[in-house]
């Protein structure tokens, strides 16, 4: 039988003496449920412990939340994934707490020995993140048994990668190009626009001087790249790819709206190259295959959980 959430909660907070059922009656009043994950109630500390650890700390496995909803989603998260860990026993030894903790001040430069002069350690956790030490500690603790999990989970993936897809992923970032592109929120604009200098090229250099906050420059780049944070399909620059300079794209999804595209420059993929890095690039797809699995484990994880909220944290 799975342990409630609370006993979790009482563990991974190291209070370690058990507790009376008078005490846990009396915690629990203090300590309302929140919600539940699993068919176990969620403690209301649980939430605010990892609400803290996401305001101090940020997401550090994907975007930072930009609404409450987006926060809201990343905290529950946090709360599956450690409930998940500690179904499986997974353990974060104080040694290796210790050892974030003095990798991250030694980034910082601070100039005491943490472990011996407590009074400014605990001096520097209260400016830099406005907490007491043992919750700043805990918050370590708890960060890196998420990773943990995570490293276990992708540990257990063994995805097939074919050499098509490797030389793919070689092409993709061998290949460079330099294109300049005018964004439009409506389709039909860009398609206007696209003809317009389809007929008359001296249109685009025309619309520039009057709108030049429309037109934007990623620079000389990689496919992977503008696939990847333009959202540019690779259908679509492997066309442009095919063009020569000065050439004109008609319009095509970008992250945001459609983009008219000009080719400025391209360097092409040194195919010889490509036997010589064929094993890396292999590798390369692997990690890639194994993090998009662990994405869509976590979201199963997070239907299975059955996330039920009784009220928000505020």
């Amino acid at each position: 039988m799975i342990k409630s959430f609370l006993t979790f909660i009482i563990i991974f907070c190291s209070s370690c003496f058990p507790l009376s059922a008078f005490a846990q009656e009396a915690q629990q009043k203090e300590n309302p449920v929140i919600g539940q994950i699993f068919g176990s109630p969620v403690p209301a500390g649980n939430y605010y412990f990892v609400r803290s650890a996401l305001a101090v700390f940020g997401n550090k496995w994907g975007p930072q939340p930009k609404t409450q909803d987006e926060a809201e989603d990343a905290i529950w998260e946090q709360l599956v994934l450690s409930f998940e860990s500690f179904r499986r026993n997974i353990v974060v030894k104080i040694e290796e707490r210790d050892q974030e903790i003095s990798r991250m001040l030694e980034a910082q430069k601070v100039a005491f020995d943490w472990k011996k002069d407590r009074p400014a350690y605990a001096k520097w956790v209260k400016e830099k993140t406005g907490e007491e030490a043992e919750l700043f500690e805990n918050q370590i603790s708890h960060l890196l048994q998420l990773q943990k999990l995570r490293n276990a989970v992708m540990e257990e993936m063994n995805p097939s990668v074919s050499d098509e897809e490797a030389h793919q992923a070689f092409r993709n970032e061998q290949n460079s190009i330099e294109l300049e592109l005018i964004q439009f929120d409506d389709q039909a604009a860009a398609q206007d626009f696209y003809n317009k200098v389809s007929r008359t090229p001296k249109a685009w250099d025309d619309e520039k001087a009057k709108t030049p906050d429309k037109f934007k420059r990623p620079g000389f780049v990689t496919l992977i790249f503008l696939m990847d944070f333009w959202k540019i399909t690779s259908d679509d620059l492997y066309k442009m790819m095919k063009l020569a300079s000065g050439s004109i794209y008609p319009p095509s999804a970008i992250y945001k709206g459609y983009g008219v595209f000009k080719v400025l420059n391209k360097k092409e993929a040194d195919e010889a190259g490509y036997e010589k890095m064929k094993y890396s690039y292999h590798d390369k797809v692997a990690a890639m295959k194994k993090y998009d699995a662990l994405g869509e484990w976590i979201k199963k994880l997070k239907q299975d959980a059955n996330i039920q909220i009784y009220r928000k944290g505020g």
